[in-house]
């Protein structure tokens, strides 16, 4: 009983206009930010390297490599501040978290693309 009423309450929340992406895939999360009274959108560009949780608590971590250093953010998939994820490329992975990826650099980061 209680699980379909958190269901029913979740719906509300969520995002109709999510674009399908798994993990491997290289995307641009655009993202609100507030400085002060302004607001701008930031893109973010980087390979979805995990994706976890259900409903409105899902995430998903994209990992990108700004000045030799890996940085990795976590984004909720049906937050209000994320304005649109683009999917700018579709890699082939036969795992379903990329964490040994944080541990290669150079050309070994790179994963075969996925031919639609």
């Amino acid at each position: 009983m209680t699980q379909k009423i958190m269901e029913l309450v979740e719906k509300a929340s969520m995002k109709s206009d999510v674009p399908q992406f798994d993990i491997g895939d290289t995307v641009d999360v655009h993202t609100r930010i507030l400085e002060g009274n302004k607001e701008r959108i930031q893109v973010f560009t980087g390979v979805v390297i995990a994706r976890s949780g259900s409903g409105t608590r899902e995430m998903f971590v994209v990992r990108r490599i700004v000045a030799g250093e890996g940085v990795e953010r976590k984004f909720p998939v049906h937050s209000p501040k994320i304005e649109k994820i683009e999917v700018k490329r579709r890699s082939v992975v036969r795992r379903a978290k990329l964490y040994f990826l944080r541990e290669r650099s150079g050309k070994a980061v790179r994963l075969k693309e996925r031919r639609v």
